[in-house]
């Protein structure tokens, strides 16, 4: 758990996102400023940040609260004190959506995020028994773009008739934006299309989910051993796809992990000297 603070810095948001640590987040820049800005923080969620008795309800209050306006100032200090008045672990994301910046973190593209999922708690729809790119794909959706988005498995069949009747969003299926381009995934065009493919522990899962769901192993070494671990959790998981969702969730956490924290790391059998 995040120990007790009133400020959280650009790369500390940042390593805690995918991990149990990861706070809330809540984008309070003024309504014109936000609705003018191409950009997005991974994740956040617009509030009015001089009505936090209106909104605070929605968030757990077990949970810390990591707060973004324009520069780190008035905004997100009105609705952090507000926030701490009322018992949240609120705090304000340090120099705000400029300081994102000037630390080269990732933004995501508000506007294919709005166009394709325009609402909030955003809707998704794909093919029921996910295996590889139908695990990675909720991943991304829930660790940074709506960390509240449903997901919803039907038949391949009725993945478009579905999506038409609910406004669910379609993915990984046959003749829908959110699919495979050629040699490359759905996971792939999804880093694309919201601006998250140049994030370069992003840009190296996306090879070994690449590797592991078209059956080219020579892509990135990992790739066996996600293919296996996948294929094994759906054999654990049975029909039940939320379950498998929710273990896959855990692979995908560590992996992204690993690429960003230990990747160097090696171990090694220590042999004695003769």
């Amino acid at each position: 758990m995040l120990s007790p603070s009133y400020s959280i810095s650009p790369n500390d948001l940042w390593k805690t996102i995918a991990t149990r640590e990861a706070p809330q987040l809540v984008e309070v820049r003024r309504r014109d400023a936000y609705e003018q800005s191409p950009l997005l923080l991974p994740g956040a969620l617009w509030r009015d940040a001089g009505k936090t008795h209106e909104w605070s309800g929605e968030f757990d209050r077990t949970r810390a609260i990591a707060l973004a306006c324009k520069a780190g100032h008035e905004m997100s200090q009105m609705a952090v004190a507000q926030l701490r008045a009322d018992g949240f672990d609120a705090r304000v994301l340090e120099g705000g959506y400029e300081g994102w910046a000037k630390a080269g973190l990732p933004f995501v593209a508000k506007a294919e995020l709005n166009r394709l999922a325009p609402r909030r708690p955003s809707l998704w729809v794909t093919r029921r028994r996910p295996k590889i790119d139908r695990i990675a794909c909720p991943w991304l959706i829930r660790r940074f773009l709506d960390a509240q988005a449903r997901i919803l498995f039907v038949d391949p069949d009725q993945v478009l008739n579905v999506a038409r009747e609910c406004g669910a969003t379609p993915f990984d299926i046959k003749d829908v934006e959110l699919s495979h381009v050629g040699e490359r995934c759905s996971f792939d065009t999804m880093l694309k299309l919201f601006g998250l493919e140049s994030e370069p522990s992003l840009a190296r899962l996306a090879s070994i989910v690449r590797g592991a769901d078209t059956a080219r192993p020579d892509i990135a070494p990992e790739a066996a051993g996600l293919h296996a671990i996948s294929l094994g959790l759906s054999q654990l998981a049975g029909d039940d796809d939320h379950a498998l969702l929710e273990r896959g969730f855990m692979v995908y956490d560590a992996l992204f992990a690993w690429l960003r924290f230990a990747a160097e790391e090696r171990h090694n059998w220590p042999v004695k000297a003769a």
